[in-house]
């Protein structure tokens, strides 16, 4: 049986493009490894994954018994059922280390650097193995992404490194260009449902005992949001309903640098505490803040302490 290469719930271009870049490394060190994805990709994976001809990963939300590498996350929320009877061989990410356990030794790669696709083209290269120009152009989008055409505070001199070497093999002229193409395809909310635009990208988190959930949404303008933000509300206040303490959706303007945080919870005092904001109502403009994982979780964090 071939170990399945996966990533988080709700995956994002970083998540999706890590399992088939990962798998084809894997499997080119001889491990027989196939590439997974918790759910059908984002438009703006999908935009990726057809500029470069690479296919979608096949869905898988159930890995009792099976043998897996996570890619992009390590913790239990963000993982698929039956991780209680599964093994896990291997870790690659970028986040902090989270909360599953293995019974024996494992190969992790994780570092503190803007995006997982970063560590694994590192892994490329220590392991001498050639990136396929396809997968190499799916990887590049994947950083830009993730650090948002390098705005991101998360990003550091390895991924811009990575991305300047990725465009290189991939036959990528402008990255910059490719990422504002991608930001655009992102940013569409026509014909959204309401719920596929809160889990577009999203996480829960455990508290203190406590299930908060924080989603975001990249745009280039925070105006094309302006006619759904009460319906956006809507399906926040129905997720919260679901047994959550708080659900937090991010609302980033990747132009004007900063997110306006929609807040639906138990205790919105939180914020406050959070970032040191007046929170009046359900909404808070935070200047500055395009990082859920370095800018809004570890605040969250100390304030649910």
């Amino acid at each position: 049986m071939s170990a399945v290469v996966i990533g988080h719930m709700n995956p994002d271009t970083d998540s999706i493009v890590s399992a088939i870049a990962a798998a084809d490394l894997y499997s080119k060190r001889g491990v027989d490894a196939i590439p997974a994805a918790q759910g059908a990709p984002t438009p703006e994976t999908a935009f990726v994954l057809d500029r470069f001809g690479v296919a979608a990963p096949r869905i898988v939300n159930d890995v009792a018994g099976q043998e897996l590498f996570l890619v992009d996350f390590s913790d239990l929320p963000q993982a698929p059922a039956g991780m209680d009877s599964a093994t896990v061989l291997g870790i690659v990410d970028h986040h902090k280390l989270g909360d599953v356990t293995t019974s024996s030794p494992l190969e992790a790669w994780i570092w503190p650097v803007g995006c997982t696709g970063t560590v694994i083209k590192n892994m490329y290269d220590f392991y001498g193995v050639e990136i396929p120009p396809a997968i190499a152009g799916c990887i590049l989008c994947a950083i830009l992404s993730d650090t948002v055409i390098f705005k991101s505070p998360t990003c550091t001199d390895a991924d811009k490194k990575a991305v300047e070497e990725l465009a290189r093999i991939a036959g990528v002229d402008d990255p910059v260009a490719l990422g504002m193409e991608m930001f655009r395809v992102k940013s569409a909310v026509d014909g959204a449902s309401m719920t596929d635009l809160v889990f577009r990208d999203y996480k829960d988190f455990d508290m203190n005992g406590k299930k908060v959930g924080i989603g975001q949404l990249e745009v280039v303008d925070l105006a094309m949001l302006d006619d759904i933000k009460n319906g956006l509300r809507e399906e926040l206040a129905r997720v919260k309903g679901e047994g959550r303490h708080s659900v937090f959706l991010l609302l980033t303007d990747i132009m004007k640098e900063g997110s306006e945080m929609l807040i639906v919870s138990d205790d919105p005092s939180v914020v406050e505490s959070a970032f040191g904001v007046s929170c009046e109502g359900d909404t808070v403009w935070l200047p500055g803040v395009m990082s859920r994982k370095k800018q809004v979780v570890p605040n969250f964090e100390k304030a649910f302490k």
